[in-house]
């Protein structure tokens, strides 16, 4: 929906969590090799929106740093300018594979040795993504571990490549295949850019294939292409070091030039020239979705690349035909037509070319041709009506607002500079994104619309349920859309223990040796303040006067709990219903006053609570808050809308077979409380439920359950406590208290046997693990130090055993969790993954095994490490406004202290060995768990059968009737 870079953070064609590749044999250094000295000529610092340093080195290597005294911390990011699209076919997907790698080893990191190191220093995890045009790794870590980072860095860009062995290539291969079934193979509408972007793009385009590549060439990648790759585009001179946060700055580039000067400047990059797609025609596909509940259609027009002049009122052509109820698509397709309920509209663009694309999922068994008709009905009446001023402008203010959200975390900015500097060469680039866009002008839109979408070429591409071709679009040609089988023992056996041998890498320094850590950064906890108002709502702040904006949340208790089986929905209703218009307000007069103050408000229901949340600019808070008065107290209750909101609830409960993890979700609560209790069912309701709701039901809870004495209010922001409390004057005095107490509910005991749940989702490339038991509640005394001993279980991501084992050691999954969640009234144990199909019984027994040998086998080693992450990401703490509101919410909720993050840090530091052993012992019990798994029954069952906790129990049937 956005444009500018600063919001882009994560980007459509990106993927996360990967590694990395290289090209070739490692540079030879000698013993001759100077390091350069730190530079003698003083950087200056660019004073612009986001204020920087920049040098390079004689390598070639773009160093910027920018300073940010808000928090200990800094994010360290490096960025490669080279993606997807440097591929060639029959290699697609290589430069996500090779991200994956640079993660796994260097020489004197050693194997898994940065993971090892994040969790050591108390960092937010290593990560990466890649895009068409770009690949980069990143991580917030306390300021004391500067050097380490920069250190790491370094061995990664210049000590890699030796490590990189054919048993490495071959698990990584299988960890990138996870992840593509995760996210396209066994996804709805998954395979929808690439119909896209493989048509509209010649096989000769670099963008003609998608980032994640296929199966196929994949599993072609051999270790003369990581080698290759590595001498052509991981080197200084095509790579942006950003430092950004709380850091001495000379210190910094002493330590920079020690560690990567002596990496020796690669071939020169010739820069490419933009290559727009050109489509002679108009082209149209259908895929026969296994996955896919309801119809969709995607139509997509050639536009600019990045940065183009034209770039940004496109953005904004975007948002103006489908953002508010006025826009003129969701005025037709939403409100007229009754086709769907929601209509994308988005304008990606790249380094060489760029697009415009509307998507729109239509409700159950609507035909295309007429969403496709509805869709052109909207363009005609925007050419019509013609582009108002007041539109205009809030489609610039709410993008300009965005910007600033976007720069909350030193990590968002140490991104968005890398990325303007590599393809704009001016780190400061967000002034003249900003200025861009404040200068697009109604005549500016128009001429885009008339140029690139009006009467243009489009690739059009209809996604339907499997056996529905009869609701595509007239004339559809059949997309070549290749799915993978599911065969037994159909992956490359590989020992990962093997280690690589190789002549190390000279270096003119010793880098062998980890650099220490300087003194441990201390973190105040922030000022909070709390008030009640008379009608009992809690008042909770935190003034930040870092932006100019403010975040806060409504949380009404009850939320799902207050509906009954027999009227499931109602707390979900009532929320989709508060932003459609107040009494004063039709929803399209609201949704523009909201709007015009740069704000934004939604509502949503949680298993607990009701959620009304929102953001504004700090010198719009009260107007704002007036209309928040009017949200809360004088909902519209619209017949009309009621019957919009009905249709789209009731087409996400139908969406909801599409979606594994939700169906894990629900048949994992059907386990633990039975279908009598309320938590077993979706907040959605079920569609019996919904379609008998009537307008007075939702009355009948509002009036109810919508009470102040249940209500807390918490906000983050440029606003003092005076300010708020002067500008909730008008809720306090019109929302009056009632006398209903708080919902109590009964605690589910532990299950007296383990035992296997399946549902059944025939064909799916992967089986879901929702693992789990009854747990602790967040208020018990062991709940914390529980999460503690949780750490080096599953908890801890890369440092944990699970996704060592079943990750890094197998190669079964993309990753997998554990964690222990708890409320002041409800609280369990759980175990999520997405796991390879075909491997799904011998991972549900390798992760018994874990959980049960789990306390056993816990060394004084784990407990260091456990120790030493928790000790040290405290400096990460408070730094975004979410952070903030969280610590809110934890204080307010569960009546914790202000300085419970201080008691937290005494607890760490006094736990033992025996305490996490005994911990484990005591509430994480594999031997009385409910082990619920969404897969191909076919394949699966009979293999499950064989681990010996009795005959897998089918509930297909018994969560379909929770949804029907």
């Amino acid at each position: 929906m956005t444009h500018l870079k600063s919001l882009s953070f994560a980007l459509l064609s990106a993927t996360v969590l990967a590694g990395c590749s290289t090209l070739g044999a490692p540079f030879a250094a000698t013993a001759d090799t100077p390091v350069a000295a730190p530079s003698e000529v003083a950087v200056d610092e660019v004073q612009t929106l986001v204020p920087f340093q920049q040098f390079e080195l004689e390598n070639g290597l773009d160093v910027i740093f920018h300073i940010d005294r808000s928090d200990p911390v800094v994010a360290v990011s490096l960025t490669a300018h080279v993606g997807s699209g440097r591929e060639r076919p029959g290699r697609t997907g290589f430069a996500h594979l090779f991200e994956h790698l640079l993660f796994l080893e260097s020489e004197n990191l050693g194997k898994g040795g940065l993971d090892a190191m994040s969790a050591r220093i108390g960092g937010s995890g290593a990560n990466g993504s890649t895009s068409r045009d770009w690949t980069n790794y990143f991580q917030t870590v306390p300021n004391n571990a500067l050097e380490k980072m920069i250190w790491a860095e370094a061995d990664k860009l210049g000590w890699f490549i030796n490590t990189v062995t054919d048993p490495v290539l071959a698990k990584e291969k299988q960890v990138v295949k996870n992840e593509k079934r995760q996210s396209v193979d066994n996804q709805p509408y998954g395979h929808l850019f690439s119909v896209l972007r493989s048509n509209m793009y010649p096989e000769t385009h670099p963008y003609h294939w998608e980032v994640i590549g296929s199966l196929e060439d994949v599993q072609a990648a051999t270790l003369d292409d990581v080698k290759t790759f590595y001498r052509a585009w991981y080197t200084p001179n095509n790579v942006t070091l950003v430092v950004a946060g709380d850091f001495d700055t000379s210190q910094a580039r002493e330590w920079v030039e020690t560690y990567f000067s002596e990496i020796p400047r690669g071939p020169d990059i010739e820069a490419r020239a933009p290559q727009p797609a050109v489509l002679e025609d108009s082209l149209s596909f259908v895929h026969e979705d296994s996955f896919a509940e309801q119809p969709l259609i995607a139509m997509a027009w050639p536009t600019v690349p990045e940065y183009h002049p034209d770039s940004y009122p496109l953005a904004v052509l975007a948002d103006l035909l489908s953002e508010g109820r006025r826009a003129p698509l969701n005025e037709v397709l939403i409100d007229e037509a009754q086709q769907t309920a929601a209509v994308t509209v988005f304008a990606p663009h790249n380094e060489l070319a760029g697009e415009f694309i509307t998507i729109i999922t239509a409700f159950e068994d609507i035909d295309l041709d007429d969403v496709k008709a509805s869709l052109e009905a909207g363009f005609d009446r925007f050419e019509t009506d013609g582009v108002s001023a007041a539109a205009l402008e809030r489609v610039k203010i709410a993008q300009e607002v965005d910007f600033y959200r976007g720069l909350q975390s030193v990590l968002g900015k140490s991104i968005n500079l890398a990325q303007y500097s590599i393809f704009t060469g001016d780190p400061g680039y967000a002034d003249a994104e900003l200025a861009a866009l404040r200068a697009v002008t109604a005549e500016d839109v128009m001429r885009v619309y008339e140029t690139y979408v009006k009467d243009q070429a489009y690739v059009a591409a209809s996604f339907v349920p499997k056996g529905s071709p009869q609701l595509a679009l007239n004339g559809a040609k059949p997309a070549n859309v290749t799915e993978e089988q599911i065969l037994a023992d159909a992956e490359d056996d590989f020992d990962p223990n093997i280690e690589a041998t190789y002549e190390p890498t000279p270096s003119v320094i010793d880098r062998s040796v980890e650099p220490p850590a300087g003194p441990t950064p201390v973190l105040a906890t922030p000022d909070i303040w709390e008030t009640e108002l008379e009608n009992g709502m809690k008042v909770l702040g935190i003034e930040d006067d870092e932006l100019p904006i403010v975040e806060f949340v409504i949380s009404i208790d009850g939320g799902h709990l207050a509906d009954s089986v027999a009227q499931n929905g109602r707390a979900n209703f009532v929320a989709e219903m508060l932003t459609r218009g107040t009494k004063t307000k039709t929803p399209a007069e609201l949704q523009e006053a909201i709007s015009d103050l740069g704000a934004e408000i939604t509502a949503s229901v949680s298993d607990e609570a009701i959620l009304v949340r929102g953001r504004a600019l700090a010198r719009n808070f009260d107007p704002v808050m007036d209309l928040l008065t009017e949200i809360m107290t004088e909902p519209r209750w619209d017949g009309e809308e009621f019957d919009l909101a009905k249709s789209l609830i009731l087409n996400e409960i139908v969406g909801l077979k599409a979606n594994p993890g939700a169906l894990a979700q629900l048949a994992s609560a059907y386990t633990r409380y039975g279908a009598d209790d309320i938590r077993a069912h979706s907040t959605f309701g079920s569609q019996t439920s919904v379609e008998a709701l009537t307008l007075e039901d939702l009355k009948a809870f509002h009036g109810k359950y919508i009470v102040p004495h249940l209500a807390s209010f918490r906000v983050v922001g440029d606003i003092s406590e005076a300010e708020v409390r002067a500008s909730l004057g008008d809720l306090e005095a019109t929302w009056a208290r009632t006398d209903l107490e708080p919902i109590t509910v009964t605690r589910p005991l532990l299950p007296s046997e383990p035992k296997v749940y399946f549902y059944d989702v025939p064909g799916s490339k992967q089986s879901t693990f929702l693992f789990g038991h009854p747990g602790l509640l967040r208020t018990d005394d062991d709940f914390f130090p529980v999460t503690v001993a949780n750490y080096r279980l599953g908890g801890g991501g890369f440092a944990s055993r699970l996704m060592q084992t079943l990750r890094e050691g197998k190669g079964y999954t993309y990753g997998i969790f554990s964690e222990f969640d708890g409320s002041a009234r409800d609280g369990d144990f759980t175990l999520f993954s997405r796991i390879r199909s075909n491997v799904t019984s011998d991972a549900t027994d390798i992760v018994r095994s874990i959980l049960s040998d789990y306390s056993d086998t816990f060394t004084e080693e784990d407990l260091a490490v456990t120790k030493s992450f928790f000790l040290n990401a405290q400096a990460r703490e408070f730094e975004s406004f979410r952070a903030k509101l969280e610590l809110l919410e934890n204080i307010d909720l569960y009546n914790l202290p202000y300085d419970f993050a201080a008691q937290q840090t005494a607890t760490v530091e006094a736990i033992t060995v025996e305490d996490i052993q005994t911990l484990a012992t005591t509430y994480i019990r594999p031997d009385r768990m409910s082990y619920v798994i969404v897969g191909d029954a076919a394949t699966q069952l009979e293999p499950l059968e064989a681990l010996g906790i009795g005959a897998p129990v089918l509930i297909t049937e018994e969560i379909d009737r929770l949804m029907e």
